[in-house]
């Protein structure tokens, strides 16, 4: 007797705490197309947030978001108190997208969302580890990671791929949850 298939997973099956606290289903995008991002405020690829927000602003009404994930494994460069990091994003580049509470990326304390990130698609080299702060995740409307791109990769260079997700028909099983 054969084991039966464990079902694949998606980003959909996950959760995470918001910024201000409150554990945030990730199941409440199912059938959108989401930009995962590990950020940092005083990095110097920082100035990125301002184009993931006009990325947020453009597709948006299409079924897209970017998802923050403010993260200070990467020289502390995001030692800030949740408030502190909510302040900065808002005042300094308007983003009106969802930050989440500050995560591990790598390691033993990795949020679970990151360690299946990056076993999903790997880096350079075919390195599984994050390597520093703005690394991106393409998810499609199906919840299985299409892209990863690089911190260097600037998020405006991002929008053939996310505008060919968004063509991807919504799957059945769509409705959040």
């Amino acid at each position: 007797m054969t084991a039966a298939p464990t079902p694949s997973r998606s980003a959909f099956d996950f959760s995470a705490t918001a910024i201000d606290g409150r554990e945030q289903p990730l199941s409440r995008w199912r059938g959108e197309v989401l930009l995962i991002v590990n950020t940092a405020s005083a990095c110097g690829f920082t100035p990125q947030y301002a184009g993931l927000q006009a990325l947020q602003q453009r597709y948006a009404p299409q079924g897209f978001s970017v998802l923050a994930f403010p993260c200070n494994q990467f020289g502390s460069q995001e030692p800030g108190t949740p408030e502190q990091i909510v302040e900065f994003c808002t005042s300094r580049f308007g983003v009106s997208f969802p930050l989440f509470a500050k995560v591990d990326v790598n390691g033993a304390h990795a949020h679970p969302l990151w360690r299946w990130l990056t076993d999903e698609a790997s880096g350079l080299l075919g390195s599984h580890a994050i390597k520093w702060n703005f690394t991106k995740f393409l998810v499609g409307r199906d919840g299985q990671v299409l892209k990863r791109y690089p911190p260097q990769e600037r998020p405006e260079s991002i929008a053939p791929d996310i505008e060919m997700a968004l063509q991807q028909p919504m799957p059945a099983d769509a409705s959040p949850a």
